[in-house]
């Protein structure tokens, strides 16, 4: 891995989400700790995987990483801009630098525009190109780029299948030249033909334009296939983090193990031959998560000292890194 300076660095992030309660006088009578206290870089060229059960706080993760939503605590650095006291200009700049592509190719394009005004958009915001010729022309490359025929700039989003919607979106991510992109579940709504298709083209972009990427899934099979590097949340943190290989072969936390025994495997002998994790029970509330560690109530190999005290992030192996009591 590169020694020189992440081109992501995240530190103890939060977001929490206030429980209001009235109407005309509203008072907060609880808080979602969506994420609560996360950290980890991302090298340039490299793409982190962010992987869990569905509600652990990864969608929310990504957009925080970006100022979609306004932190609740800790400090994000993009190409050395901090965005955690952006404002104004420096925001503007953060913004053209670090893009998002949607999990819903459906509802994240506006049906009112046509494809030309969607894709240059971020030219217009970000004033890359003032001329609306040159515009066109520039939308009509990332459309090539992202395997869609240029004649099609004047057609709107329904006239377009799903996996086409996906491409459109990931075109308009591009329009601003940017260098970091949160891929929110990118492929979890299309169809299975067209996952693979997709993934390609996201990797292929990558190496053209030397693109960074925080993939977000939950197919552990599609971010093993991607990613350089894995990182397990659970509940608003994160549990495990390393190299895709160690990770995958080598799971030291219990869910990791867990997720892990959930993935098929092709061969049936051995996926006969292979032992299941089952965990039992239901994830905890983010409104009041367990004290301690908060997989405890859930994990198969749970200590006494699980209950009380919460167990910190340490490094197991070079690279690899888990927070477990039962982990030597």
């Amino acid at each position: 891995m590169s020694t020189e300076t992440p081109l992501v660095q995240v530190t103890d992030l939060k977001k929490h989400f206030p429980i209001t309660k009235g109407i005309v006088i509203q008072r907060q009578v609880g808080t979602v700790r969506a994420v609560d206290g996360i950290s980890f870089s991302i090298a340039r060229g490299e793409t982190l995987g962010l992987v869990g059960e569905s509600g652990c706080g990864k969608t929310t993760a990504g957009r925080t990483l970006l100022g979609l939503y306004p932190s609740t605590a800790g400090q994000v650095d993009i190409d050395g801009h901090d965005l955690t006291h952006a404002r104004g200009k420096s925001m503007m700049e953060i913004r053209r630098k670090a893009q998002m592509i949607f999990q819903d190719p459906y509802a994240s394009l506006n049906p009112r525009w046509t494809v030309n005004a969607i894709v240059s958009e971020p030219m217009r915001v970000h004033h890359l190109i003032n001329n609306e010729k040159d515009r066109q022309e520039r939308v009509k490359e990332l459309l090539t780029l992202v395997g869609l025929s240029a004649r099609l700039v004047n057609r709107f989003p329904h006239e377009f299948s799903g996996g086409q919607r996906q491409r459109i979106g990931i075109a308009r991510a591009l329009a601003s030249n940017p260098r970091f992109i949160v891929c929110d579940e990118p492929i979890s709504a299309l169809d299975v033909s067209i996952q693979a298709q997709v993934v390609n083209l996201l990797e292929e972009l990558q190496d053209r334009l030397n693109l960074t990427y925080l993939f977000v899934a939950h197919d552990l099979s599609m971010v093993r296939h991607i990613c350089d590097r894995v990182a397990v949340m659970y509940l608003g943190i994160i549990v495990e983090m390393g190299e895709r290989d160690e990770v995958y072969e080598h799971p030291l936390h219990p869910y990791t193990k867990a997720l892990l025994s959930a993935v098929p495997i092709p061969d049936p002998r051995k996926e006969r031959a292979r032992q299941r994790v089952i965990l039992t029970g239901d994830v905890p509330s983010p409104i009041n998560p367990p004290s301690g560690c908060r997989f405890h109530p859930r994990c198969p190999v749970a200590l006494e000292k699980c209950k009380t005290e919460t167990p910190v992030m340490k490094e197991a192996a070079p690279g690899h890194f888990v927070e477990c009591h039962a982990v030597k």
